[in-house]
């Protein structure tokens, strides 16, 4: 069985929805009797958050930029949260790299945070899912990761002495390994969660089971 490691709150639930939809128990602790997982550490070393800091419920995605059902949720659900909870200050919305898919995987992810140096991650992130072109089929590459940043108007050169000298190699390795520590093992998974409860799904699901999952945490907040 695979043990989860997950976010500290006072009352939990425990059950699980269809295999895609989860609540977990958040008190465990180290031997140390530390708390294993808290807000802050979900949080840290991810993508600028996306909407308002403040908001009461995260999302925090898993992704791969090369991952079939990354692209297709990005393309359908993400959308709609986007409208209905992230531009409304509800949810905010945090990105972490998985790369499943190797080094092309790592890459993009490189290059996302390179453009972020310049202001411009979240315009670089949807740029290389906007040119999705598969798995493992070659259509990450510096050509193309050039392409992009001129499409989103970051300066080119700044960006190609980041990539040649891979800044963001670590970072993006160690977000991989975090994941793999609190039992991530899938791309799109997603840890929805405020201070009292945490929910994880698993896959692109049908948007209702994001909404679920929002409404049951906003009745906590509430």
């Amino acid at each position: 069985m695979r043990n989860y490691y997950l976010l500290v709150i006072p009352i939990a639930v425990g059950i699980l929805i269809g295999g895609a939809l989860s609540f977990f128990n958040f008190e465990e602790k180290n031997q140390d009797g530390e708390f294993l997982l808290t807000t802050q550490k979900l949080i840290k070393n991810g993508s600028p958050v996306l909407g308002n800091p403040s908001a009461a419920i995260t999302i925090l995605e898993w992704g791969d930029y090369q991952c079939t059902f990354c692209f297709r949720f990005h393309g359908s659900s993400l959308k709609i949260i986007e409208e209905e909870y992230i531009e409304t200050g509800k949810v905010n919305l945090v990105f972490k790299d998985f790369p499943l898919n190797g080094l092309d995987s790592i890459l993009a992810a490189e290059a996302a945070y390179r453009a972020g140096d310049q202001g411009k991650y979240w315009s670089y992130h949807d740029e290389l899912y906007t040119n999705w072109k598969g798995e493992r089929t070659g259509w990450v590459n510096k050509e193309s990761l050039n392409s992009f940043a001129r499409t989103v108007e970051i300066d080119i050169e700044k960006f190609n002495s980041c990539l040649d000298d891979h800044k963001y190699l670590k970072k993006v390795l160690d977000l991989e390994q975090f994941g793999r520590e609190i039992g991530i093992d899938a791309t799109p998974t997603f840890l929805i969660f405020n201070d009292e409860k945490i929910i994880k799904i698993i896959g692109n699901q049908p948007i209702d089971v994001f909404r679920n999952a929002i409404e049951e945490l906003s009745n906590t907040s509430a």
